[in-house]
């Protein structure tokens, strides 16, 4: 596989410095993207990163993935509005060890000479002087160069600070480092990064008389205009226990005709003519979102497993099928749970469900998803509201222990997509 090539057709090159195509036709090179442990999981907007690491790697280069131990403690500036608030070294060093333990999930550290290897500079700057750094570093790389980044500029006018501003240099030693140790030609990361980047690329020039080169992918944007891996609940996360294999799985399948023909191309690693098909497909049955589906298959089964994707599906089949009421009574808590994350939820005593509890009065006195009785019998009668994906018909139904699933919980809708669900205790 041509490293270059492949990303041309995926759309996954913004920018690249002359001369690293050639670098990387004549063999193996070792190459590095760095991740800030900002938080305790990487999100869907480092998995860009992470794939383009294993494009890399696929294509018989060595990756190096840089966790940034040190820089985590300075903050990056591009592409900030504001200055980020700086991490205590007890929540930076679980968020490294977080962040250590995803990318092993990614890529392959035993594969022979091209096995991934995981770094964090905090190892190389935690002995290392202020004045050792300003001295030996700070002065082959100007003000006026510094000052010249966008991630600068765009900043000066609602303040930077000095901690920020030399965030380019250090992640720039990070480069050289990696260089003259390690023998790595090449750093990737997002467009936002290309100034930090060729910083690098400068220092090694300035300090090593080497030659080193950069190259960046695009920032991944929605169609709608919306931020990609931004939900109403926040970032879509990697770890299972911030964003739910259900809520990853239907990220995906949410995404628009426009956004999944990019992403099936970036998120994936189907062959082109696979892509190809599936899009003709698409496009005679729309209905279908077969690219939706094979998109959502093949990301989530990488990052969670074969078994959350399967329930996954069966959960959609539950909420959208026609035959979600009897699959509802199967369906174990944790994932009811998982479903039903975000939706408003309601408590109950058991001892009124006991002895019966009308459905008007359940919808209105009991639960407030309805605001008054009236109301309720109006939605009822016109056939608006189900109990446990069952269209309630009759005002005069009551509602007991017999309809509970798992012997604890009531799923109300109201209309299409207005979910309640309601727990008895």
């Amino acid at each position: 596989m041509n490293f270059i090539e492949e990303l041309r057709w995926k759309g996954m090159i913004h920018d690249m410095m002359p001369g690293t195509e050639e670098l990387l036709s004549k063999g193996m090179v070792s190459g590095y993207i760095g991740f800030d442990p900002t938080a305790d999981s990487l999100h869907i907007g480092n998995l860009v990163q992470i794939i383009l690491l294993m494009n890399f790697q696929k294509a018989g280069h060595k990756p190096i993935a840089l966790v940034g131990g040190a820089t985590g403690m300075v903050g990056d500036p591009s592409g900030k509005s504001e200055e980020r608030n700086l991490l205590d070294e007890a929540t930076l060093n679980h968020n490294v060890a977080c962040v250590k333990k995803q990318l092993e999930k990614f890529l392959d550290f035993d594969c022979g000479a091209n096995s991934a290897e995981l770094v964090n500079n905090y190892d190389w700057f935690k002995n290392m002087s202020f004045l050792e750094f300003i001295r030996d570093t700070g002065k082959h790389i100007s003000v006026n160069y510094m000052m010249a980044k966008d991630s600068v500029k765009k900043r000066l006018e609602t303040g930077l600070s000095f901690t920020e501003f030399t965030y380019q240099l250090v992640q720039g030693y990070d480069f050289f480092h990696l260089y003259k140790n390690k023998n790595c030609r090449i750093q990737m990361g997002g467009s936002d990064q290309w100034g930090n980047i060729v910083t690098g690329t400068e220092l090694i020039r300035r300090k090593e008389g080497g030659e080193a080169f950069a190259l960046t992918s695009p920032l991944i944007t929605k169609s709608d205009g919306s931020k990609f891996g931004k939900t109403e609940k926040g970032n879509v996360w990697l770890d299972a226990k911030k964003t739910s294999p259900y809520q990853f799985f239907q990220f995906w399948m949410n995404s628009s005709d426009e956004d999944a023909k990019r992403f099936i191309r970036i998120f994936t690693f189907l062959p082109k003519e696979e892509i190809t098909a599936l899009e003709s497909e698409h496009e005679k049955t729309p209905e279908a979102r077969i690219l939706q589906n094979a998109l959502a298959k093949d990301i989530t089964v990488r990052v969670h497993s074969e078994s959350d994707y399967n329930n996954s599906v069966e959960a959609s089949q539950i909420l959208f099928g026609s035959d979600a009421a009897e699959k509802l009574k199967t369906l174990n808590e944790k994932l009811l749970l998982e479903i039903m994350d975000g939706v408003p939820q309601m408590n109950i005593s058991r001892a009124e469900l006991e002895a019966g509890v009308n459905v008007v009065e359940l919808l209105s006195d009991k639960t407030s998803i309805l605001p008054s009785r009236g109301e309720a019998r109006k939605m009822v009668t016109a056939g608006g509201v189900s109990l446990n994906k069952l269209k309630l018909t009759d005002v005069a139904q009551n509602i007991t222990s017999s309809n509970l699933l798992q012997g604890k919980y009531l799923l109300v809708q109201k209309g299409k997509k207005n979910y309640y669900l309601v727990i008895v205790e």
